[in-house]
């Protein structure tokens, strides 16, 4: 207990003091966590907006399956994106596995599902007199998809906030696809699981603050917005 608390205080001062392995491998996890989840968002908008906006066969269908996805394993992910981007995978000419893109395309793929998901359901929130009413009084059908969307706002913030916690706490698809090299490919999950299977706890507890900490960040926006949507 005594080694557990002299880690603890141990890790704090590497906090403080603003250790370069720990400023490192956080700023990597949030770059690459945070590129993810702006081109998700950026593939989940329209894409929601497609299928919330049309009517068409199988579109309940469709739902259901991309709810589905919400809860596929990180290493299932993680496996189909070794399989794509190895030497003998049909994409491996790229000679991306094991670099920090490859980590992003995963994570994109990760994500992806849980936010088309939400944001499917935050334009369903929305009243249908506004899309309705905007359409009656000469709107286009791209002016009245953007004015949904202005209303959804809220939901749609709490979507990519989801999304990025998803993609920022997953380890298995981060250590199948980026290899967790240090310096290159390591961030904080995949930090933990090495560190703490070498017995440097110290630098594992640093990291699991720092990644506690964005967590409560994380809940704490979602809950701010959730009661702002309300």
């Amino acid at each position: 207990m005594i080694a557990i608390w002299e880690g603890f205080l141990k890790a704090i001062q590497l906090i403080f003091t603003l250790d370069p392995e720990v400023l490192e491998i956080t700023g990597r996890t949030l770059v690459i966590s945070t590129s993810s989840t702006i081109i998700a968002g950026l593939i989940c908008l329209p894409l929601g907006s497609l299928i919330h906006f049309n009517n068409f066969h199988g579109k309940r269908t469709l739902i259901n399956l991309i709810q589905t996805f919400y809860s596929v394993p990180t290493v299932a992910v993680g496996l189909i994106i070794f399989l794509l981007f190895s030497r003998s995978g049909p994409l491996g000419f790229l000679e991306l596995l094991f670099t920090p893109q490859v980590m992003v395309i995963g994570q994109v793929i990760l994500i992806s599902p849980i936010m088309l998901g939400l944001v499917i359901a935050a334009l369903s929130g929305v009243d249908k007199a506004a899309h309705e009413t905007a359409v009656a009084i000469g709107a286009s059908q791209f002016q009245a998809t953007t004015i949904v969307i202005r209303e959804a706002r809220y939901a749609i913030y709490s979507a990519l906030i989801m999304g990025f916690g998803r993609a920022i706490s997953e380890v298995g698809l981060a250590l199948m696809v980026g290899g967790n090299i240090r310096g290159y490919t390591r961030v904080m999950t995949t930090a933990i699981s090495l560190e703490t299977s070498k017995g440097d706890i110290v630098l594992s507890i640093a990291l699991g603050i720092v990644l506690i900490s964005l967590a409560l960040i994380i809940n704490f926006s979602l809950s701010r917005l959730q009661q702002r949507w309300k």
